[in-house]
C-alpha cells in the first residue's frame, strides 16, 4: 500500500488566503485602502522604522499614509499587496576630465599643433599638466617649461608666432609695474598672449582646503616663501616634498582657485583658435 503525502500547512483550504499579486506604487499609481476605503493616487513612498508605507492623494487633494501591508488595497476591484516600486538604474554621466571637460574614451593623442603653451616654473608645468593633461592631449597642445620669464624674449624670437602658430604663457605673479609685467607688454602681440596669477608661487594656486590647511601663511618680506610656509605649516623644510604634498591634494579644477583655472582656460582657447 502506498504511504501518503501530507503538506506540512495543516490550514484548512477554505480557511487558506489566495496569493494575490503584488503591485508596485508607483507615483499616481490609483488604489482603495481595504480598511478604510480611502481612495487616491499614490504620491510617494517612504522607509520608516515601522516598515514601508504609502501617501494617497484623493481627489480633494487630501493625504494619508498608509502601511504597505500585505493584502491592503485593491487595485480596480482587486486585493494587491503594494510594494515599493524599483528604482530606476542611474543614467550613466559622461565621464569629465579633471579640468571638468567631457572625457573622450579612448581617444589617441593628437598630433601637436604648431601653437605651444609655456609656464613659468617647474611646479607650475606639472600643476597644468595634473588638471588639463588629458584635455591638452586631445587638442595637441604641447607645454613646454619655462625656466624664468628673463628667456621668455629670446623664447618668443626663437619660436617665430604667427596666426596657425600661436604663443601662450603663463608667468608667476604677474601685477602691474612690475619686471614680469614689462616683460609681458615686450613681447605680446596679435599671436603670442602672456597671462598670469596673482600668487607669489602657484602653490597658492591651490585652495587651502584641498591642501587640508585653514589658509596659506604669511611670510615675512625677504624670506625664501616656499621655507617660510614649510616653517610656518608646521611641515619637513623641504620644499620638494612640500610641493608633492601639496600636487598630491589636486584631483581635479575644483582644488584650483579660480584666478588660475580663467587664465589657463584663455591660453588654450587662444593657442586652439581657428587661425
Amino acid at each position: 500500500m502506498r504511504s501518503r503525502e501530507y503538506s506540512p500547512d495543516l490550514t484548512p483550504p477554505w480557511k487558506r488566503q489566495r496569493q494575490v499579486p503584488e503591485v508596485p506604487a508607483d507615483v499616481d499609481l490609483v488604489v482603495e485602502e481595504v480598511t478604510t476605503g480611502f481612495c487616491g493616487a499614490v504620491v510617494r513612498c517612504e522607509k520608516t522604522a515601522e516598515g514601508p508605507t504609502v501617501t494617497l492623494e484623493d481627489r480633494f487633494g487630501k493625504h494619508r499614509v498608509f502601511p504597505m501591508a500585505p493584502r491592503g488595497f485593491l487595485l480596480e476591484g482587486r486585493t494587491v499587496t503594494l510594494v515599493r516600486p524599483v528604482a530606476p538604474p542611474p543614467a550613466s554621466a559622461p565621464r569629465r576630465t579633471a579640468s571638468g571637460s567631457i572625457a573622450v574614451p579612448d581617444a589617441p593623442a593628437r598630433v601637436a599643433r604648431a601653437g605651444r603653451l609655456y609656464v613659468e616654473g617647474r611646479h607650475d608645468a606639472e600643476l597644468v599638466e595634473r588638471v588639463w593633461g588629458d584635455d591638452l592631449r586631445v587638442e595637441g597642445v604641447v607645454v613646454e617649461y619655462l625656466e624664468g620669464i628673463d628667456d621668455l624674449p629670446a623664447v618668443v624670437r626663437e619660436f617665430a608666432p604667427a596666426p596657425d602658430a600661436r604663443l601662450g604663457v603663463l608667468v608667476d605673479h604677474l601685477v602691474r609695474g612690475s619686471k614680469e609685467s614689462r616683460i609681458a607688454a615686450e613681447v605680446s602681440g596679435d599671436d603670442v598672449l602672456v597671462v598670469g596669477h596673482p600668487y607669489i608661487d602657484v602653490w597658492e594656486a591651490v585652495k587651502p582646503a584641498s591642501v587640508g590647511i585653514g589658509a596659506w601663511p604669511t611670510v615675512p618680506r625677504g624670506e625664501d616663501w616656499k621655507t617660510g610656509v614649510c616653517r610656518a605649516l608646521g611641515w619637513p623644510e623641504h620644499t620638494g616634498r612640500a610641493w608633492q604634498r601639496i600636487l598630491g591634494s589636486v584631483r581635479t579644477y575644483r582644488d584650483l582657485e579660480p584666478e588660475l583655472l580663467g587664465r589657463v582656460e584663455e591660453l588654450i582657447d587662444f593657442v586652439t583658435a581657428p587661425a
